[in-house]
């Protein structure tokens, strides 16, 4: 075990592995890094699953057998991708069962086309929930315009949801008002509130890359570059302590109700000045997942430095580094619009690769 890494989990972080392949299932990777570097959940996107895929002869044999039932390839990636995730939630079985359904979550997304599909997105998640069959399962919908009625509709049907993509304050206020309009609606549904989970993915350095570029080009102090990421992260959980401190909540958490964790997401340093561990130890608090890379992860595992609450200390400290961006003449909003639509527009490129490789390879089993 890791000294470092479960220094992190003790100190209320869950760690979760921001990969999957078959590869890590079949050869016992993933459990090996539950075992030994205090992994307690998984989450997945279509580049992951892109990559997995793109060399992955593990596969094979399951595309044969669905190019000779006649499988298109949006089924195809659809069985092949549940089968993944419903293996990953057996493997996380137990850990779920020990945190009473806290951790041992596996995450995935619903299609990014359907980013701007309230109605398609609802559907999905439903299908995904059901094919995958697994309650530790979360399905990944996008903090957006479509996404958060999509996020309600989902937890109200007592759907477990983890909701991705978020960049911004605001945004982030609209999908924690989407996660408690959910859960009473769940509760009018008459669902149990204690069985529906949520985290609300909020990415941390494409944030600072964005920022990092409109800074040099403005020729601003240098001294700035490195430092939104956190600092917006850092807002962000003092917007999740007030908003789960209300009346409302109170109601709710009375009936059962888990406040929707903040998951730090986008952890893997871009700029490689930068301390790679930077946006893992800078943000530590209880009750907050971290998701990485396991490059990111080998990396605390070697030499980062866990020094308890790195969050709540430096609220002032945050709010003075935004106000110094804006000074500086970096307009927030619309770093969060491009942000946003970036993102959703990366996600979809991957999951056209994803289709591609899957056609050709579907092609190539029925040759």
């Amino acid at each position: 075990m890791s000294d470092r890494l479960k220094q992190l989990s003790d100190a209320g972080v869950s760690i979760w592995l921001d990969d999957l392949s078959r590869e890590r299932l079949e050869t016992g990777n993933l459990a090996e890094l539950v075992k030994s570097s205090s992994v307690v959940g998984v989450t997945t996107n279509p580049s992951i699953f892109a990559a997995a895929l793109a060399d992955g002869e593990r596969y094979d044999d399951q595309v044969r057998q669905l190019a000779a039932d006649g499988a298109d390839v949006n089924r195809t990636v659809f069985e092949l991708t549940t089968t993944d995730v419903r293996n990953a939630c057996d493997v996380l079985h137990d850990v779920w069962a020990a945190t009473g359904g806290v951790d041992g979550r596996v995450s995935i997304e619903v299609s990014p086309d359907l980013a701007d599909d309230t109605a398609g997105t609802i559907a999905e998640a439903r299908k995904l929930w059901d094919a995958v069959g697994r309650e530790n399962l979360l399905i990944k919908i996008p903090g957006t315009a479509a996404g958060c009625p999509a996020i309600t509709a989902t937890l109200a049907a007592g759907i477990s949801v983890n909701v991705t993509l978020i960049f911004g304050l605001d945004q982030y206020a609209d999908v924690m008002e989407a996660h408690v309009a959910g859960l009473e609606q769940a509760a009018a549904n008459g669902h149990d509130l204690a069985t529906i989970h949520s985290v609300a993915s909020f990415f941390v350095s494409r944030v600072d890359t964005e920022i990092d570029s409109r800074l040099e080009k403005t020729g601003a102090d240098a001294a700035l570059q490195g430092r939104a990421g956190v600092a917006n992260a850092r807002l962000a959980f003092e917007a999740f302590e007030t908003f789960y401190a209300t009346d409302r909540w109170a109601a709710l958490e009375a009936s059962g109700a888990r406040r929707q964790r903040p998951l730090w997401a986008s952890t893997g340093v871009k700029n490689p000045q930068y301390d790679d561990t930077m946006y893992v130890v800078d943000l530590v608090v209880e009750d907050t997942v971290n998701t990485m890379p396991e490059k990111t992860m080998q990396a605390v595992a070697d030499h980062g430095v866990v020094a308890g609450d790195r969050v709540r200390p430096f609220y002032d400290d945050a709010r003075a580094t935004l106000q110094q961006l804006a000074a500086a003449g970096i307009d927030y909003d619309d770093v969060i619009d491009v942000l946003t639509r970036e993102g959703v527009e990366k996600f979809v490129t991957a999951w056209q690769d994803l289709l591609g490789t899957v056609q050709a390879s579907l092609e190539a089993a029925a040759r």
